[in-house]
């Protein structure tokens, strides 16, 4: 697989995990919706909702950070503590497969992503 065909596979795989999450209700995403961010190297998945106290300040609150290291070629998987400090998540810290990381926050058995 070529470079073009692995960013394609990737973004394929961030796009349809957000899409899972995303309310089917146009009006309910108004009010809470998720989105991600890829610079090629790192995955920032978040939620999206207004400010609770000036609704017209829209907020991307990210609770997933996936960091691809090349040289290895290893996804690490990351959560975001009560401080917004990002610690690795002990559970399944890393994978060769995005896939099994994206299952994880899924999951959430920890309640680290989701609450």
């Amino acid at each position: 697989m070529d470079k073009k065909e692995l960013i394609l596979m990737i973004e394929i795989q961030l796009k349809s995990f957000i899409d899972s999450k995303r309310p089917k209700d146009v009006e309910v995403r108004k009010k809470l919706d998720f989105g991600y961010s890829w610079d090629g190297q790192t995955a920032l998945l978040f939620e999206i909702r207004p400010q609770w106290n000036d609704p017209s300040n829209i907020l991307e609150l990210p609770f997933a950070k996936l960091r691809f290291v090349k040289a290895s070629k290893i996804w690490k998987l990351y959560w975001m503590r009560r401080s917004g400090k990002w610690e690795a998540y002990e559970p399944e810290p890393e994978s060769t497969n995005l896939q099994l990381l994206l299952d994880e926050i899924n999951h959430d058995g920890y309640a680290c992503f989701f609450g």
